[in-house]
């Protein structure tokens, strides 16, 4: 027994010096998030989740959805947002925060659909209540690859935007320039049917977390306006001024037409 546990701390400590104990960046600039001048700090090389802000302990995802939202409508504080499955730091903190209107939505699979769920509007994306033309702009970060329908998710999110408004949002872009792949269909008890190895995230509301549906590619442009209508770009920030730098970093933004009014 005492042999076993020597291993498991020896093997413990390798893998911390690997991958903690050794690696350590820092970057000084400015937090689009918390709008401070702070210390960018990873202790981890996957920097996606790692390479954090000293003041709000946003990532640079978060960061680089936050100076999209600022770069592409700088009256945002103005608008009228919905953000779906916001998170408690980062750009979800300041928006709550700043926009004079702002609405966020949960997923609550066990309660009604447009009620007040523990304090947000519990809203499925591939079939909401919203009226149409309702937004300015609506938000996800890392919710996309999670939905079963999308195609009916992008849809909707297109139908509540007002014309010249967008959805802005991240999505881990995996598959890069190969196909998008689906990674999981809905079971008719409502689990997940993984096609390929399973794949979880972490979700706000649920402790189980969320599936992986879709290993998105760089097609996803093609996808949304197939699907929508909308004109869609996908925005690639690598700024270490603003703590923007890690894997899978792009921003989609997909805008309404003014004609679609």
């Amino acid at each position: 027994m005492n042999k076993i546990k020597s291993h498991i701390k020896d093997k413990i400590k390798q893998l911390y010096e690997k991958y903690v104990g050794v690696f350590y960046f820092k970057q000084e600039g400015e937090c689009p998030c918390c709008e401070k001048n702070v210390v960018f700090i990873a202790y981890n090389p996957w920097l996606r989740d790692h390479f954090k802000c000293s003041n709000c302990g946003c990532i640079p995802r978060e960061r680089a959805l936050m100076k999209t939202i600022e770069d592409s409508y700088p009256n945002w504080k103005d608008l009228h947002i919905h953000e779906s499955s916001p998170g408690s730091r980062g750009h979800s903190l300041t928006l709550k925060k700043h926009a004079a209107h702002y609405t966020a939505s949960q997923y609550y699979p066990n309660h009604s659909f447009g009620s007040v769920v523990h304090g947000f509007k519990n809203e499925d994306l591939e079939n909401q209540t919203f009226k149409d033309n309702s937004f300015d702009l609506i938000i996800t970060s890392d919710v996309m690859e999670h939905i079963y329908e999308p195609d009916k998710a992008f849809k909707e999110i297109h139908r509540t935007l007002k014309p010249g408004g967008a959805h802005i949002f991240s999505v881990p872009i995996i598959n890069k320039h190969k196909p998008t792949q689906r990674w999981a269909n809905k079971g008719v008890n409502g689990e997940p049917e993984f096609l390929y190895k399973p794949e979880w995230h972490g979700n706000p509301v649920d402790d189980k977390g969320s599936p992986v549906t879709f290993h998105w590619g760089f097609d996803i442009k093609d996808y949304i306006e197939e699907h929508t209508g909308a004109v869609c770009e996908i925005v690639y920030l690598d700024d270490l001024n603003y703590g923007i730098r890690a894997e899978y970093i792009e921003i989609i933004v997909a805008k309404k037409k003014l004609l679609d009014a």
